[in-house]
Order: structure tokens, then C-alpha cells, then sequence
């Protein structure tokens, strides 16, 4: 192996996806009410029953992963192997703290172990988006591309990541202070669906505004197909409550004979904390950096 990867709970990866490639996952807290809830491990927080409690009217909300679980996670890995090359791929800036802690980490870890090679990434990216680029990473890794080549490639990817969303209720957003108030209230007149991407900050932006669900179903996909790179020919689609509306998606997009893969992941607690139900997003790499 030319170097370790970590990442974090909000990149969608299944468990076993982790494991079978050898990524250390650091996990989120959400906290309903009065209780926290680990993302990560044997009693990590399930969607069914944190959308459950949302309907409910339960609060909601999330913290962010602290400087100290980072230093905890990167020394152990430098007393272990201290040659080893170690990289971080972080949930974006632009939306959570979490980086910043990564970061505040290794420079502490560097003080102690200056011979410490510990390198943090911001993705801009969320969710699958995020997924998206450490999955890159490992095909990078196993092909046995040195760190600093892979961060080379992953560069470039990072800009041209296109992550598209919509979401059913636009409120989620507003409260967690994802997106402006006046979004949030544009998307509950009149059945009309803001659509969402992520830009080159990191942060959710308004793209256009689509009345009814259907169509705007189908403006994600237009947008996804006119703008891929081909030499990327995978989609994610990810999702929250029912995977009916991401199915539909795959079929969509395979009929148009464009891509090869379309993977469905459920987004994560942590996402959906802010997203609510009937959450769709669409991750490729787009021909060209994003605006």
C-alpha cells in the first residue's frame, strides 16, 4: 500500500466498502433531542429512525468531528508506521468545521513527530460527492500511483466534481444555515424545486428554480449527461427516505447509453440531519471545473 487513506462518515461509503479497501472512517454526532448518535460503528445512527424522529418534530442537529479524535486517529497511525504516507480526504469547508479540526491536528501531530507524513484534503465536496473522490483515490492507490501523484489527479477531479441536488424540503437547509432563508421559502410556493449544486467554496448554491418534482427530476439528469467527462463514465445517485425517485434516476440515465455504472447510496445521517426526506443528489465529473 502507497499510502493510507481516511476519511469521514458523511462520504455515503457502506462498511464493508471501507473495510474491503482498508479506510479508516472517522464518524459525526447527531444529536435528537437530548440524545447523541454515533455514524459510525456497531450502533451507528440508521436513517429510518432518525427520519422517524424528524417527522415527529424531534430538534435535530450535528456535530462536527473535533481536533482531538483527528490526533487520537493520526498518531496512532505515525507510532505504527512512521514512513507512512497518510492522507485525509475532509467533508467540504464550505460546510462544516471539520477540516479545519483535521487540520489543527496534524499540525499538533507534526510537533510531536516531525517525521509524521500527514497530508488533509479539502474536497468541497459532500456526501457522495465526497464519496466519489475517495473512491478515485483508492483506484489511484491500488494502482500504485505515489501520494503526490494521486493528489495531482484528485486536484483535478475535485474541480470538476458536479454535485446536484434537490431537495424536498428546503427548510432542513435553512435552519442548519446550509442555504439563505429566501431559498428556502422560494421552494415552498408553488411546488417549486430549487435545484442545487455545490461551488468552487464549497457551499450550496442555488442553480435555477424548476416547478414540480418530475421535471425537476429531469433537469438533474439533462444537466448531469450535457455535462460529464466521458472518461469518467460513473454516476452516484444518492438519496434519503425511499430509493424509488434514485431508481428512476439509474433508469433515466442508463437508457441514455452514456455511462456504464450508476451506483445508489443512501446519504448519511449526518446529510440528512440538514436534508430531511425525499433528499436526491447526483455526483459525476463533469468536462468542465466548477463554477
Amino acid at each position: 500500500m502507497t499510502f493510507r487513506i481516511i476519511t469521514d462518515s458523511t462520504a455515503d461509503l457502506s462498511e464493508d466498502y471501507l473495510q474491503k479497501n482498508d479506510i479508516a472512517v472517522l464518524g459525526m454526532t447527531v444529536t435528537i433531542g437530548d440524545e447523541n448518535y454515533p455514524t459510525v460503528g456497531e450502533n451507528a445512527l440508521d436513517n429510518d429512525h432518525l427520519l422517524s424522529e424528524i417527522k415527529l418534530g424531534k430538534a435535530v442537529q450535528t456535530s462536527q468531528i473535533n481536533s482531538g479524535q483527528f490526533t487520537e486517529l493520526f498518531k496512532n497511525y505515525v507510532k505504527k508506521n512512521p514512513e507512512q504516507e497518510i492522507v485525509y480526504l475532509a467533508f467540504s469547508s464550505g460546510l462544516s468545521g471539520t477540516y479545519q479540526s483535521a487540520v489543527i491536528a496534524r499540525d499538533m501531530v507534526l510537533e510531536e513527530y516531525p517525521e509524521a507524513k500527514i497530508t488533509v484534503v479539502d474536497t468541497l465536496a459532500a456526501a457522495s460527492g465526497e464519496g466519489f473522490l475517495v473512491q478515485e483515490m483508492v483506484k489511484l492507490r491500488d494502482s500504485g500511483k505515489s501520494l503526490p501523484e494521486a493528489l495531482d489527479v484528485l486536484g483535478d477531479l475535485i474541480l470538476r466534481l458536479n454535485s446536484l441536488f434537490m431537495v424536498d424540503d428546503l427548510n432542513h437547509l435553512a435552519r442548519g444555515g446550509r442555504i439563505p432563508k429566501a431559498v428556502a421559502m422560494v421552494g415552498t410556493m408553488a411546488n417549486i424545486k430549487p435545484l442545487l449544486t455545490v461551488d468552487t467554496q464549497g457551499k450550496l448554491t442555488q442553480l435555477s428554480k424548476v416547478r414540480g418534482k418530475k421535471k425537476a427530476i429531469k433537469a438533474l439528469v439533462d444537466m448531469t449527461l450535457e455535462e460529464i467527462d466521458l472518461s469518467y463514465p460513473r454516476i452516484t445517485v444518492a438519496y434519503s427516505g425511499s430509493d424509488a425517485t434514485a431508481q428512476e434516476v439509474k433508469n433515466m440515465v442508463l437508457v441514455r447509453d452514456l455511462v456504464d455504472t450508476v451506483d445508489i447510496r443512501p446519504l448519511s445521517p449526518t446529510i440528512v440531519t440538514h436534508t430531511g426526506a425525499g433528499t436526491l443528489a447526483i455526483f459525476s465529473i463533469a468536462k468542465k471545473n466548477r463554477k
